[in-house]
């Protein structure tokens, strides 16, 4: 039997900080899990997207491509549908996203009759040059933005879209 007896005292300073610790790692670990989430989130092997069109197939006039992926979004998955408008420039695929720079409107290849090869927004008359320039004295603030794009197998793969670099 040992002599080192516990005082009351030192029983109830024992106990206030087991139970003031097990509080404390009780609120800091999810304020810790949020702030490092992002970091332990696993990414799939890239954000491209293969699409259904041939590289061979794309010509010099711009098409209409869907991108079909599924998001997450937090325990809500849905599936996404994304446009792009895909041309041949040379060698060089070209990809530009179809939402307008004025108000996000989509923007359509030769929609408007008085103004044949540039993309045009319905919404306001705003139009872009073949290269996603938009047009001086139109609405748009700035050109379209361009997705990467990449060859898979013989099949366009797009990406995240970055910022026009043609203009």
């Amino acid at each position: 039997m040992s002599n080192n007896r516990v005082s009351r005292r030192q029983f109830l300073s024992y106990t206030l900080t087991g139970v003031g610790g097990f509080m404390a790692a009780g609120m800091l670990m999810p304020m810790l899990r949020f702030a490092i989430d992002p970091l332990l989130q696993k990414h799939d092997g890239g954000n491209f997207i293969k699409t259904e069109h041939k590289i061979a197939d794309i010509t010099d006039k711009p098409i209409k491509v869907d991108l079909k992926f599924e998001q997450v979004d937090a325990w809500y998955k849905s599936e996404v549908t994304n446009v792009a408008w895909v041309y041949k420039d040379g060698d060089q695929i070209i990809a530009l996203s179809p939402v307008c720079k004025h108000l996000g409107c989509m923007v359509g290849w030769e929609q408007d009759s008085g103004h044949p090869n540039q993309f045009f927004c319905p919404c306001h008359a705003g139009r872009y040059e073949k290269n996603g320039k938009n047009v001086p004295g139109t609405p748009p603030t700035g050109p379209l933005d361009e997705y990467e794009v990449k060859e898979e197998d013989g099949y366009l793969s797009l990406g995240p879209t970055k910022a026009n670099t043609l203009v």
